[in-house]
């Protein structure tokens, strides 16, 4: 190898690591400061609740989602099927198949917990209580 052509490499690999490293500087920096903001208020006495605002909840079941994940990666590995055949191809059709199936599973298990958990009451109102843990 030529030292221009090891020139050529070294600035590509370079110039393919600087934003990498630019975001892990930008993210550090950021948590970083929400953590000086946070003590700054736990020292002023202010109470953590009011520090953040809850995340809000996804719309819809998640069983749903997880159901709708899983139909996506399968039929993505599926068609990769048509694609000339390599060993990375392959590896990449059995990931994203086994991911697939994985979240079709979870999402047929939400669905039958989350059928298990509605409760009728007196009135006949059905109230949904959530068992899963996830918020």
């Amino acid at each position: 190898m030529s030292p221009n052509e090891a020139l050529g490499i070294s600035l590509m690999l370079v110039a393919l690591a600087v934003p990498v490293i630019v975001i892990g500087i930008v993210y550090y920096l950021k948590i970083r400061l929400e953590h000086k903001q946070i003590m700054a208020a736990i020292e002023k006495g202010t109470p953590l609740s009011e520090l953040r605002p809850p995340k809000p909840k996804p719309a819809g079941p998640a069983w749903i989602r997880y159901f709708a994940g899983g139909i996506g990666m399968v039929t993505i590995a599926l068609a990769l099927l048509i694609m000339p055949k390599g060993w990375s191809v392959e590896i990449l059709i059995a990931i994203l198949c086994g991911v697939g199936v994985a979240r079709l599973i979870r999402g047929l298990l939400y669905r039958k917990y989350q059928l298990q958990n509605l409760a009728t009451t007196k009135d006949g109102t059905v109230e949904n209580k959530d068992t899963t843990g996830i918020a």
